[in-house]
């Protein structure tokens, strides 16, 4: 018997939908009621599906439900694999009333949504995330999208889900470094928004990386009841969802330099929120020791403090350029005014965010 632990909402009008946290969910946590048909397409991967697939299965006992597997990893994360989730919903004749349901982490999510916002105009989907980061962030909010070459996240859609179910029991089967690699995207909402949160996160992170069911669980809630309050507010980005992007832009850079899956898109972020801090700093927005309190927190969650050893300022201002934050050719990034105040700004001086390449490019990983 699966024990619930929270729901949320995410208020946005007709199309609002439940976020629901707790252990033992997939295969006892009833979803049909989400389906608006009676066909349903299951997306995962290679890896998610022979641990959680038939479990996964159970929760649409009355649905005829199909399955497509992914190639693991963000390497994947393009045209071609998308292309397999069409070619599957096709061959099997799914209609405008199929329900997708994404199983697996953010990539799995991301394209899923994605396919679900484009096939026969836009049909219906379910998140089921299955690592920290997509359950804390991108399982919420409806961005969707696949990556391009030159740019993470650059072709996409705003879908949102029609529910998303977090299964907290999911997260036992992780490595260590994908969970701190969520981490690093719970660590940012006590940074952007809720000094409380980060209060509390520096007491609990030795717990969190050690895999504790019960802080995971609270980290989770906290996360997601945040990131619903933004996009609740601002669902499209015109605002103030955009500084839930801290680290991003400098992140989002990291991976497209090392390849995409090289580094872990959280990996990227703690790193970029380091970048954020340090110019943050240069700018007199925040003290040194808000700096190395932030710096303290990333190494707690055993996350790289610096880029790629080879990466130079040319390389990351050349990635930086094509951000999907920057408007009619000006860089915009998201810095911190203070700790818990995050504010998208154009306005940051060259000079310092060029101190800052310059110093994080200079040392060595």
């Amino acid at each position: 018997m699966y024990k619930l632990l929270h729901t949320l909402q995410v208020e946005l009008g007709e199309r609002s939908y439940p976020i629901v946290i707790g252990e033992g969910m997939l295969g006892e946590y009833d979803l049909s009621n989400y389906v608006r048909g009676s066909q349903v397409m299951i997306v995962t991967n290679d890896v998610v599906a022979p641990l959680y697939l038939e479990q996964a299965k159970a929760c649409f006992s009355d649905k005829n439900v199909d399955v497509v597997v992914l190639p693991d990893g963000e390497k994947h994360k393009n045209w071609q694999t998308l292309n397999l989730i069409f070619d599957a919903l096709l061959e099997k004749q799914h209609t405008r009333r199929t329900t997708l349901v994404a199983l697996g982490g953010g990539v799995v999510g991301d394209m899923t949504g994605f396919a679900a916002a484009s096939y026969q105009r836009g049909v219906p989907f379910i998140q089921i995330p299955t690592t920290l980061l997509s359950q804390v962030d991108s399982s919420v909010g409806g961005k969707t999208g696949i990556n391009h070459p030159l740019g993470k996240n650059m072709v996409g859609a705003f879908h949102q889900p029609e529910a998303v179910l977090i299964d907290t029991n999911t997260l036992h089967s992780l490595p260590p470094r994908e969970v701190s690699a969520g981490l690093a995207e719970v660590i940012k909402y006590g940074l952007i928004r809720d000094t409380a949160f980060l209060d509390w996160l520096e007491q609990a992170m030795d717990q969190l990386v050690d895999f504790d069911s019960k802080a995971l669980a609270e980290a989770i809630f906290r996360s997601c009841a945040c990131k619903a309050d933004v996009v609740a507010q601002d669902e499209k980005e015109n605002g103030l969802r955009a500084t839930l992007n801290l680290g991003h832009t400098f992140g989002h850079a990291i991976e497209t330099f090392a390849g995409y899956g090289n580094w872990l898109h959280g990996e990227a972020v703690g790193t970029g929120m380091m970048m954020a801090a340090d110019v943050s700093a240069r700018e007199g927005w925040i003290s040194s020791a808000d700096y190395d309190r932030i710096l303290r927190i990333i190494r707690k969650a055993n996350l790289p403090e610096l880029p790629p050893a080879n990466m130079t300022p040319a390389d990351f201002m050349s990635l930086m350029a094509v951000d999907k934050k920057n408007v009619d050719g000006m860089l915009r990034l998201v810095l911190l005014r203070a700790v818990g105040e995050a504010e998208v700004t154009s306005r940051a001086s060259a000079a310092n965010l060029s101190a800052t390449l310059s110093a994080f490019c200079r040392q060595k990983t």
